[in-house]
């Protein structure tokens, strides 16, 4: 179903490709627009037992998108250099595959929490208290992954 890497040079190991996606400051998920085209949506996530985590409004294109078709794919970069006199750049990036879908009640308190474990870890006492309020009005997606890869160039 999912293309070979070409250059198996480049390809990350799958522990390489979790440590990656586990600590890059954000990710792109793309959904299969209504429209037939890709759309790209910058967002910040939660890696957390073996899934993506993000949050967003109750309502919007991205869902109504998500709810036609959760197939999505997610990706991130990271460790960019560029190295100007080699017309290159140095990098890593992980691209996840993979059926999204919204979650409710503990699963959504648990992926907002993930959220507040990763962006303000110094803060979670805090953090629970506000995913207790926050948790009915915000709307949290799971990514449940099906294909992964890890590419870098050092």
């Amino acid at each position: 179903m999912f293309a070979d890497m070409r250059r198996k040079d480049r390809e990350m190991t799958p522990d390489e490709t979790l440590k990656l996606l586990s600590g890059a400051e954000y990710g792109v998920l793309t959904v299969v627009g209504r429209n037939g085209y890709p759309h790209p949506v910058p967002m910040n996530y939660a890696w957390k037992e073996g899934a993506i985590w993000l949050h967003c409004a109750k309502e919007g294109s991205k869902l109504d998108d998500i709810r036609a078709n959760a197939k999505v794919s997610f990706c991130v970069v990271g460790d960019v250099e560029v190295l100007a006199e080699g017309f290159s750049t140095r990098y890593a990036s992980a691209i996840v595959y993979g059926v999204i879908s919204e979650v409710s009640g503990e699963a959504a308190e648990a992926g907002l929490f993930a959220l507040v474990e990763k962006y303000s870890p110094g803060y979670l006492t805090e953090g629970k208290a506000y995913v207790s309020r926050a948790s009915a009005d915000t709307c949290v997606l799971r990514m449940d992954v099906r294909h992964m890869t890890g590419k870098a160039r050092r």
